[in-house]
């Protein structure tokens, strides 16, 4: 018997971990219900395609039966890499002469984030996920606990698992302990149609990826299936420099001004970028949980993905690790010699925490040498 037979599960989130964790789990016999506060799944822009490791991301996809769906919307090639110096002169290409691999650990394919999603969602049973579902508490109910949504909705769980990303309105119900500023800030923008909008951009980036460094700045460049590409900026700076700058991120005459002075001697090949941006900015400042992070198992509550280990995007791990948690997750409440959900729990957010503290590691020094002088060789280095 297994620790959550005839319980209901809660997942709040329905990104790549929640809705992972929900397939698995309905494929283990469980009763699952996902609280999405989107309205419905065309509602958010989709950002940067996904990169899923054979032994994480991959390893879930598999475990959940939808290697084939997979491999159906993956796209091939869109892992080709180019890494230029900030003139725009490439010191790395990997786009010529290159081979598509499905064999285990060479493949690591990249889908987009839409597609990935509408896969989960098809493989749920039928109103598995409730959108329009925006948090707001949670407070004990017998053994388990009562949900409470900005919609007026409640809702009742024996086991409630926190997807809710990165500011996780239920992990300060498991943990006081919080998030850290990396010293990076991210400005997102997204450019639609761009072989139209920037000719000159979208055959440099050739349908993979750029990443551009110089100046302790970094440019990192994604194309998308739709034919719309996406990219972040990355500077080394305070904390709260996006609320105590003054630029107006919606604004995109505030944000080129900004751009051509924090970016001097940066080729004009990517001014095209923030010239045709399609929307406005988005700004981020990268945040990580401290490595040596601890709390009590608590008997009916957890936490997977961004809310549990967030981290900086400069390694690649953050849906490989949200989507492993869901797997592990979902191995520790169903196995049968497991005494209570507690001790199922305990056991999950143990491994979960020693795995993050050494991705996260990694992570941030990556997110540094990215951001030093010498990024374009750490690179190089990395990956040759």
């Amino acid at each position: 018997m297994n620790t959550i037979e005839n319980k209901k599960i809660a997942i709040v989130g329905g990104g790549p971990g929640g809705l992972t964790l929900a397939r698995i789990l309905q494929n283990r016999g469980a009763a699952v219900k996902v609280y999405e506060r989107d309205a419905d799944s065309e509602v958010r822009p989709k950002g940067a395609t996904l990169d899923l490791h054979y032994e994480s991301g991959l390893k879930a996809i598999n475990e959940a039966g939808l290697m084939d769906e997979f491999k159906a919307n993956y796209r091939p090639g869109a892992d080709k890499l180019r890494i230029t110096d900030h003139h725009g002169n490439i010191v790395f290409d990997d786009q010529e002469n290159r081979e598509e691999s499905e064999t285990k650990e060479a493949f690591r394919p990249e889908i987009d984030r839409g597609p990935l999603q509408q896969i989960l969602l098809n493989s749920l049973l039928p109103d598995t996920v409730e959108w329009g579902s925006h948090f707001v508490s949670l407070s004990p109910q017998n053994e388990g606990w009562k949900l409470e949504f900005q919609n007026g909705n409640y809702a009742y769980a024996d086991l409630v698992i926190a997807a809710d990303g990165a500011n996780s309105k239920i992990r300060p119900y498991i943990t006081p302990v919080k998030a850290v500023y990396s010293g990076v800030t991210i400005i997102e923008g997204a450019v639609y149609n761009s072989e139209a909008a920037c000719p000159e951009m979208h055959q440099l980036l050739n349908g993979g990826k750029i990443f551009a460094m110089g100046n302790e700045r970094s440019l990192i460049v994604s194309s998308k299936g739709d034919g719309s590409l996406v990219f972040y900026t990355g500077f080394n700076t305070r904390e709260l420099w996006s609320r105590e700058c003054g630029i107006d991120f919606s604004d995109k005459s505030q944000v080129i001004d900004w751009f051509k002075k924090e970016y001097e001697g940066w080729d004009k090949v990517w001014l095209e970028l923030f010239e045709n941006a399609s929307s406005g900015f988005v700004p981020r400042p990268q945040y990580y949980m401290p490595l040596d992070q601890n709390w009590e198992a608590l008997p009916n509550l957890t936490m997977l993905g961004d809310a549990a280990h967030l981290m900086p995007p400069y390694a690649g791990e953050g849906v490989n690790m949200a989507m492993l948690d869901a797997l592990e997750l979902s191995d520790c409440l169903t196995n049968s010699n497991a005494a209570d959900m507690r001790s199922a729990i305990a056991v999950y957010e143990e491994n979960m925490r020693l795995r993050a503290a050494e991705v996260t590691e990694i992570t941030l020094v990556s997110t540094a040498a990215l951001h030093a002088q010498d990024a374009v060789s750490y690179m190089i280095n990395v990956i040759s």
